[in-house]
């Protein structure tokens, strides 16, 4: 996801047991480094390597180009930025996939490395703070910054225990509704419209037993895509104490939905992952694909006119659908100090001033975060946009605390065990709950 594809992360025992033997690892390469540097071999390097900021994200290409984009106008027109160019800093991004990041700024950052700035949801800060790898920043900055940040439907910028670990330069990061309009002219308004209007499309033209084109297409067997139908219940994943809520009718309800959608309706794949599913709905094989804004500028580049709206509204409940929302932001190394730091911060109210913000929602369909930009008169000018906000409006809040990871992944084998058929929806709700309450526990032993 990219991005998210699904973008969540905490840590479970077997995260953490995985994360420390990497970290063993990566401290004897860094011993080895060291005795390296002893050698005089690193020498040439150590000068660059003080002056240059680096940041790891997980941004799509079309907003990695945007950044790198960036990166050079504050190196070459921005007043502090050209300073800093002329002292020799220069400035760089990484990409790294969105459970690699998590995994390889931990062990960077334990070991006394790593990047200057971190880019990604705010469910990294979970177990970013745990492990102590990203320092506080509410002091760092002047609060008239930080006052000018968007706090409805969320805060944009992420705090936990009482510090501010992430300044958001985007909001939402959501589930959407997008359908090809060249296959459908009105998205359908409630899951029963769907179902029928599904059944007329969803169509085996070459009769080989197997259908050539979706009605809706979407990586439904991920607990991040499925959530949603769950809100649609009127259930929760996690209270507000971070106490899984999973053996509820919601979800035994939202499991037997999916179900049904592709054996008892059949107007969705028998077997559907991300990229499946991507192809699908880029080849006009799919009429709607459930997806987030990281995947639209894929969608335009390929010449798919597409609108954007809310997840068909659950017609037993009267709710529409809700998908975790989130910021997306930037969080600063507990390695990064002194000069550095007074540079990486300069960087980092470039990239989130409203100017900036506003470069990434026209030309990559994120909701920005800063209240001036927010408020900018392309939201009432761009459909897709418009669409992404009536989403947005009914989704839940994601957690940050390191508890939702385990959510995650005590959903992942019960959910799926559903959709193969050896749990009914009422069992894997309680193997989702009882699961969940043992890593929890585990977790904090």
């Amino acid at each position: 996801m990219q991005n998210q594809k699904a973008r969540t992360c905490c840590l479970s025992l077997s995260f953490l047991e995985k994360t420390y033997h990497q970290i063993s690892m990566l401290l004897f390469v860094q011993l080895g480094k060291l005795l390296l540097l002893c050698a005089g071999v690193l020498v040439g390097c150590t000068n660059e390597r003080e002056k240059l900021i680096t940041i790891w994200t997980q941004m799509n290409p079309g907003e990695r180009k945007v950044l790198r984009e960036m990166l050079e106008k504050f190196a070459t027109e921005h007043p502090e930025g050209r300073a800093l160019a002329e002292k020799g800093y220069k400035f760089r991004e990484l990409f790294y996939e969105t459970e690699t990041i998590r995994t390889n700024f931990m062990i960077a950052a334990l070991g006394g490395s790593g990047p200057e700035l971190v880019y990604g949801p705010s469910d990294m800060v979970g177990p970013f703070e745990k492990l102590g790898v990203i320092q506080p920043l509410e002091n760092l900055f002047e609060p008239a910054f930080l006052d000018s940040f968007v706090t409805k439907p969320i805060p944009a910028n992420t705090y936990l225990n009482g510090h501010l670990y992430q300044i958001g330069d985007q909001i939402g990061n959501h589930l959407c509704l997008v359908y090809n309009k060249a296959l459908i002219d009105t998205p359908p308004k409630t899951m029963s419209e769907l179902i029928e209007w599904g059944k007329t499309f969803t169509k085996d033209i070459d009769h080989d037993g197997k259908p050539d084109q979706y009605a809706l297409v979407w990586n439904y067997t991920e607990p991040y895509f499925f959530v949603p139908f769950i809100g649609g219940y009127g259930g929760i994943v996690m209270n507000e104490k971070a106490e899984p809520k999973l053996n509820s009718e919601a979800t035994v309800k939202a499991a037997q939905l999916i179900k049904d959608l592709r054996d008892k309706y059949k107007i969705i794949p028998q077997e559907c992952d991300y990229n499946t599913a991507n192809t699908l709905f880029k080849e006009g094989k799919a009429a709607m694909i459930i997806n987030g804004p990281w995947a639209w500028a894929g969608y335009k580049e390929v010449g798919i006119n597409f609108g954007v709206t809310k997840i068909p509204m659950i017609d037993e409940t009267g709710l529409y659908p809700a998908p975790m929302i989130s910021p997306r932001g930037y969080s600063i190394n507990v390695n990064t100090r002194g000069e550095k730091l007074e540079v990486t911060c300069k960087l980092l109210k470039f990239l989130c001033s409203p100017e900036v913000m506003l470069e990434y929602t026209k030309r990559a369909g994120s909701i920005p975060a800063r209240v001036e930009a927010y408020r900018d008169p392309v939201f009432q000018e761009d459909e897709i946009l418009k669409g992404s906000f009536e989403q947005l409006s009914v989704g839940v809040a994601m957690p940050v605390v390191s508890e939702m990871r385990v959510i995650w992944d005590s959903m992942r084998p019960a959910y799926q065990a559903v959709l193969n058929g050896s749990k009914s929806p009422d069992e894997a709700a309680q193997e989702m709950q009882n699961l969940a309450v043992q890593l929890i526990k585990e977790m904090k032993e």
